[in-house]
């Protein structure tokens, strides 16, 4: 469904300082451990202790989702992604911006986990120890996401990983290790499993702000799905939902969305009380104001290709809408901006990103049952999601089946073709989100972009500008950049 719309931007203004508590997140801007000497100050400084940017804008950019427009924003968190260079910005939006956040995030958690330890009665600080594991561990796996050699287990020992932080820094520009990818995994799962079995989704007025139980399995089957120990995947998926109810935890794209107006979709798609949202962050970024207009970006031609036919023959039901002639959005993600005072006039764009939803979770559990040759059960999965993506939906016609795979893929091979669906139905249910970007660097596949005169760029699997560059200042802390 394409809707031509004219609005330039939408803005939901907030009257919120940046050194304030946010109505958003139950945060405070302390960060200081020896001030934290009650549970509930501890778990205001976990409101913090999440990656508060975005990268989305880079990540995107460097798929096959995006062509070249010929005109539109060039800022160079899209323009440099897009030509596989290192991006030569530092702000919101960039590698480094995110880096930066990351270890932010990670400097936030270890504070907690400081002031938990230091606490006189610690089974007090139980549940917000297990959230400042889990958030140190989901930050330093997103680091060693972008900024390593993606996790392969035959050269996991020796590919160097990221420094992986385990107490607040006292010295400034102290030294760090970078040591391997296989050791920044290892140092992520004892994170996450110590920190899983303390998490409490009794502590929080808006769990979805934080990591809830929901949300701390959501990440495992990223995790072991990424690591490719698909049994893991299917524990922890169902885990997720009491009675493993997925189906009611995910987004109504084909009904109660389908009704909504692009705004209303906005004001949904990222609300704590949307129960495909798991886990939301907010991120400083201009995102928001420019997923749209951005000149690398979703065109006509891709989102044919992304959204047009599917093996289901039917039709998704995700709204597209455009401006002009070339500039194309799924209405998801929109700005809200802060003021830099209440009668300010100036401020800065912010955009709450889910970080893990319900659809991630069923994509992760129909890969690993594929993988594992649970083909009955990848077709459930597979069926579930089409019964809430397709336009009037009808079981008997738009049923997923192994033949009607083998006839649309051409391929022959069961657990292929399988894999080829969820990758598919994947790709378009993130589109303009970034996600797909791990996908590429999952299955090492090769992109290729052109320019609007014709040229050609190709990123193979081997290019070693699929990791991105660590930012230059990392140095003074003894990091080494990676290879060009």
């Amino acid at each position: 469904m394409t809707k031509f719309f004219t609005r330039a931007s939408v803005i939901a203004g907030c009257l919120i300082t940046m050194a304030g508590c946010n109505k958003y997140l139950d945060k405070s801007p302390d960060s200081t451990w020896t001030e934290l000497d009650s549970p509930a100050k501890v778990s205001q400084l976990l409101g913090t202790a999440y990656p508060q940017a975005n990268y989305i804008v880079f990540a995107e950019a460097m798929t096959d989702n995006v062509e070249d427009k010929g005109a539109g924003v060039t800022d160079r968190t899209n323009l440099d992604p897009y030509f596989f260079n290192d991006v030569s910005a530092t702000e919101q939006d960039s590698p480094e911006y995110y880096w930066q956040a990351c270890y932010a995030a990670i400097a936030a958690a270890n504070n907690a986990l400081k002031a938990c330890e230091a606490a006189p009665d610690k089974s007090r600080y139980t549940a917000q120890k297990g959230e400042a594991l889990v958030a140190r561990a989901y930050a330093h796996f997103m680091l060693v996401t972008f900024f390593s050699k993606f996790y392969d287990e035959t050269t996991a020992a020796s590919d160097p990983g990221i420094p992986y932080v385990t107490e607040p820094e006292k010295i400034v520009n102290k030294q760090y290790e970078r040591k391997t990818v296989a050791y920044t995994y290892q140092m992520i799962e004892k994170d996450l499993l110590a920190g899983m079995a303390l998490i409490s989704d009794e502590n929080y007025a808006v769990p979805r702000y934080h990591f809830n139980r929901s949300a701390t399995y959501a990440f495992a089957t990223r995790f072991y799905l990424f690591k490719k120990d698909y049994q893991k995947v299917l524990e922890y998926a169902n885990q997720v939902f009491p009675n493993n109810d997925l189906a009611s935890n995910m987004r109504p794209w084909n009904t109660t969305y389908k009704t909504l107006s692009p705004a209303a979709i906005w004001d949904t798609y990222a609300k704590a009380t949307e129960n495909a949202n798991l886990l939301l962050v907010e991120t400083q970024s201009m995102y928001g104001r420019y997923v749209a207009q951005y000149r690398y970006g979703l065109t006509y031609n891709k989102q044919i290709e992304i959204l047009g036919s599917n093996v289901t023959g039917g039709s998704y039901a995700y709204p597209l809408y455009y401006y002009g002639t070339r500039d194309y959005f799924v209405p998801k993600l929109t700005e809200y901006f802060v003021k830099a005072s209440v009668n300010a006039t100036i401020g800065d764009p912010y955009v709450m990103v889910p970080l893990f939803t319900t659809e991630e979770v069923l994509f992760n559990r129909a890969e690993a049952n594929a993988y594992l040759g649970n083909n009955n059960e990848v077709l459930a999965d597979l069926n579930l999601f089409a019964s809430k993506r397709m336009t009037n939906y009808n079981a008997a016609s738009h049923r997923v089946t192994q033949t009607k795979i083998r006839t649309y893929y051409g391929i022959t091979d069961v657990k292929n073709g399988l894999l080829q669906t969820i990758l598919d139905f994947k790709r378009a249910e993130y589109v303009q989100e970034g996600h797909r970007w791990f996908d590429i660097q999952r299955y090492k596949a090769a992109v290729t972009h052109y320019t609007d005169k014709g040229a050609k760029m190709v990123l193979e699997a081997g290019d070693k500008r699929r990791v991105l560059q660590i930012p230059a200042a990392a140095t003074n802390s003894g990091i080494t950049l990676n290879p060009r």
